[in-house]
């Protein structure tokens, strides 16, 4: 829609100030009835199509038919029109609304493009931070729950209320929460980039994508280095960046699908297509040579076999005689599953909270 301001039937509608007056007396309207107006008038006599509405005022967020005939009545009450006998607002219906009315253009001058940037810049990082930090949270959720599998799942003998093994339980969970907020921040902050009204789901693709493959790189690298440290030695091919690019770029598509179709439903959805996209991608790494973190925890224990740190037992659950590579696809499955459902409910959740 242009900027500017329109004259209309003693209403001046000013877009830039963000104001609609009625002989000088302010007329309320949210910020997004305005944006429906603004589009109306400055298209006047022309058909504006729903897809146009949601592409221009709703810049992409999915809503339901229902939230744009109400904008279009509170639009109606406040300026006194009447849709049986429209002066303003006509509607074509299946099609759309037709601003009626003769309207007259006030140019202005424009505002320095500092200006409109730095106007815009605060919502963008207050939006940019919630949705990252939701993303940290996410993974760190995750991490919980992949660590309680794996502490159960991957002691060297079946835990006991001794404090031993609940040390062990307790080990696994710290390390994987640690890992998750990591790499829950790496994926959450690289999709919130993307993440974006309007923006293509490329951009969230790609966003999740280095923001993993980053994440990735920097935790092996110092994994690695600590061990060689630590132990004079290192686990060997421990997950990294390849890995962490395909399951950000698997959890950005699932965010992107996520925020498609009615809002109402929209966390059911998120969780939905985060999940399947992110357990997709946990099968597909160890097919293809990589590792998620149930390898890296093999590596790990055969590369120290005096470690209480055992998965063949896990292994025998599939037919396996260790950690062979069914236990890998399924148990990165797992892990991709809970990583991706986590990170992208945790992102929708925060996207409530953000002003329309």
């Amino acid at each position: 829609m242009a900027p500017g301001s329109f004259r209309f039937e003693g209403f001046s509608l000013d877009v830039r100030d963000r104001q609609l007056k009625r002989d000088d007396a302010p007329v309320e309207l949210n910020a997004r009835y305005l944006d429906a107006l603004a589009l109306l008038v400055s298209e006047q006599g022309r058909l504006v199509s729903k897809d146009r509405f949601l592409g221009e005022v709703w810049r992409g967020v999915p809503v339901t038919d229902e939230a744009l005939t109400q904008c279009i009545r509170t639009l109606r009450r406040q300026l006194g029109d009447d849709a049986v006998r429209p002066r303003f607002i006509e509607t074509v219906p299946k099609h759309g609304y037709r601003f009626i009315a003769t309207v007259e253009r006030v140019e202005a001058a424009p505002a320095p493009a500092s200006v409109a940037a730095a106007a815009e810049a605060p919502a963008f990082w207050r939006r940019f931070g919630l949705l990252g930090a939701a993303g940290m949270a996410g993974g760190g959720a995750a991490g919980v729950l992949i660590g309680l599998f794996y502490g159960f799942g991957g002691a060297s003998q079946p835990l006991q209320p001794g404090m031993g093994e609940i040390s062990v339980l307790l080990v696994f969970v710290c390390l994987s929460l640690v890992l998750g907020l990591i790499a829950g921040g790496g994926v959450g902050f690289g999709v919130a980039a993307g993440f974006m009204p309007g923006r293509p789901w490329q951009w969230s693709v790609i966003g999740g994508a280095a923001g993993g493959l980053l994440t990735g790189a920097v935790g092996k690298l110092i994994g690695l280095d600590a061990f060689n440290l630590l132990f004079g030695q290192s686990p060997g091919n421990i997950t990294g960046a390849a890995e962490g690019a395909l399951i950000g770029a698997a959890v950005g598509l699932g965010a992107w699908l996520g925020s498609r179709g009615p809002r109402r439903f929209e966390l059911r959805r998120g969780l939905l297509a985060g999940g399947l996209a992110g357990a997709a991608a946990g099968v597909a790494i160890p097919l293809f040579g990589g590792r998620m973190l149930g390898g890296s925890l093999d590596l790990l224990a055969r590369r120290f076999p005096s470690s209480r740190l055992q998965l063949d037992q896990i292994g025998g659950l599939f037919g396996e005689s260790g950690f062979g590579p069914v236990s890998q696809a399924v148990t990165g499955g797992v892990e991709g599953l809970l990583f991706g459902s986590c990170l992208v409910g945790a992102m929708i959740l925060a996207r409530r909270r953000i002003p329309a």
